[in-house]
Formats: structure tokens, sequence, C-alpha cells
């Protein structure tokens, strides 16, 4: 068995958890908790909380300290779950980061500090090297890297350092960039350490398994994690060649319009519950032509309607 089957914390489908939120844009418990619930008996193995799906950085540090809290109360696995930590500061990164291991989980996942752009590889390593050691153990610390969001590329050199300096601590990347090769480049580095590696592309999925990826961090398994399950499990053959090439379709679909608000709208028509269309400024709900078409493109995929998605009943969740 492969490294990211037997040895990584998170190996396997992850899902880059949507936040739910109330009417008042208040995020709301009961149904990111509901979700969640589905999702890791559809087919995900983790679930990544509070990372640019879930929009971390919409939310003030008191709410993201009760997201996580609530779901713990709410019964989801704490153990199952990569928060994401990364803030533009030390102090919250640090503070985030403890208030998810003291709650039980295993790792987190951390941006690099994105207000200042262009810093130096030196000072880029002087801030994840002061987060450690401000941490002060117990924690297993992921990279996340996506510079088309944060403007601040996490380089194989840096990384390479940060692996020599804190062994075990620094135990993987999630890589959003979409490319194959930054993905392949990281597995070749690092991925023959242990280091584990989760591609952010769907389409990615397969090939990166085969290059020695740990498995995946995406949004697009808010809804495609049991096709997403068969190419992890099944690695080749013609079962997962399928589930890879409905993971691209539904990928595709989602990508006809804004992506946030692309899968909220899914979730609503799937569920019939109107409340998972809220969502936070900057972002904005899509037009009702736009809603039309990107149902239109999900429903061509093959992919409707998802087992146990209909009428599982969050449109009674608290309001």
């Amino acid at each position: 068995m492969s490294q990211a089957r037997t040895g990584a914390l998170y190996g396997g489908v992850n899902a880059a958890l949507i936040t739910a939120m109330r009417g008042d844009l208040s995020p709301d418990h009961q149904r990111t908790a509901a979700h969640a619930k589905w999702l890791l008996a559809n087919g995900c193995d983790g679930l990544g909380v509070l990372g640019t799906t879930g929009e971390a950085n919409s939310f003030g540090l008191r709410e993201r300290r009760e997201v996580l809290e609530q779901l713990v109360a709410n019964d989801v696995p704490v153990t199952r779950m990569m928060p994401g930590t990364g803030c533009t500061n030390l102090t919250d990164t640090v503070e985030l980061s403890r208030h998810a291991r003291d709650l039980g989980c295993p790792g987190v996942l951390v941006l690099p500090p994105f207000y200042y752009k262009n810093p130096s590889e030196e000072g880029l390593y002087a801030y994840f090297s002061e987060v450690i050691e401000r941490i002060g153990g117990g924690l297993a610390l992921y990279l996340y890297h996506f510079p088309a969001q944060s403007a601040v590329p996490l380089s194989v050199e840096l990384i390479g350092r940060l692996l020599e300096a804190f062994p075990g601590v620094v135990r993987g990347v999630k890589d959003s960039t979409g490319d194959a090769a930054q993905a392949e480049a990281f597995i070749s580095a690092f991925a023959a350490r242990g280091f584990e590696v989760y591609p952010g592309g769907d389409n990615l999925l397969q090939r990166m398994l085969a290059l020695g990826a740990a498995g995946c961090i995406t949004a697009a398994t808010n809804l495609t994690a049991c096709f997403a399950q068969v190419v992890y499990s099944r690695r080749t053959g013609p079962e997962a060649d399928a589930a890879q090439a409905m993971m691209n379709a539904c990928r595709a679909a989602a990508g006809t319009v804004p992506l946030i608000p692309g899968l909220r709208e899914i979730l609503a028509r799937s569920t019939g519950d109107e409340a998972w269309r809220h969502i936070r400024p900057p972002h904005t709900r899509l037009s009702p032509a736009q809603a039309d078409a990107v149902w239109a493109a999900w429903q061509a995929t093959g992919a409707l309607p998802l087992p146990g998605l209909a009428g599982q009943g969050l449109a009674s969740a608290a309001e």
C-alpha cells in the first residue's frame, strides 16, 4: 500500500466544506454540520473546514472559532477535520491553530501571510517558523499553496527548508494551482519522505494518485465525493476511469459560473433548501439566468440527483 493509504493523516477524499449561512449572514452551524455528516457518509474521508470554499476570510476570528466548535458540538468527528487557520498576521494564525489543536484536530491548513505581496523566501520562512514555534507542538501543519488567491506562491525550495527545520510538523501541502506540473513537482520532491500532497483540482486526482499524492481537497467534492471515492479506492480500471470522467464533467459544470455561489445553487436546488443561497459579500448570489444555466450544466453531467441529498431535512434546520 502507498504512503497515502497507510500514513497520511488526511489520506483520501477531502471536501473543501461549504459554510452554511443564515439570512443575516451569520454562520448556520446546524446546516453546516448536517452537510458535513452527509459528506462523510457519502464518500469523504475528511473535511477541509474554513478554507477558500468555506469563505474563511469573510469571517472574523470569533466566528471562525465558533464554526469549528459547533461542528464538534454537533458530532462531526474532530479527527476528520483540517481547519484553515492562516490569517494575515502571526497572532491570529497561532490563536486559531492552537484552538484547533486543543479541540482535537490533527492538523491545520495555513495560508502564507497574504497582504504584503512579493515577500522574500527568507520572510516566508521566518513567518512559518515563528508560527510553528509559537503553536508549541502537538499539531501538523499543512501549507496552502493558492497563489491565484493569496498572490504569494510557495516554492519547492521553501518547503524543503521547512521540512528540514521542522520534520514531522510540516506534513503536507494543498496545491490549488490546478497545474499538473506544480503538483508533480511537490510530489517528486517530497512524497518519498512521507510529505502529503493534496491537489485541489478535481481533474487531477487519478493522475496525481498514480504519482504518489495522498488524496485531494477540492470544492466540487461538496457534491461529487461519491465519485472521488471510487477514484481514490480503485485508482485504475473502468470504474475509476468513469468516476474520474464524471468528476471532470462536474468540475467543468461548476466552472460555468462563479464557483462558490454556483455550488450553493446546486445544493439549494438539490435539497429544496433556499438557505444554501445565503452568501457573504463580496461574493454575490447568481442571477436567475446564471442559476438556471449552472443547474442545466450539472444535470447534463448525469451526476444528479445525488444519493441521500434530496429531502435529507436541511430545510428544517433551525433558522
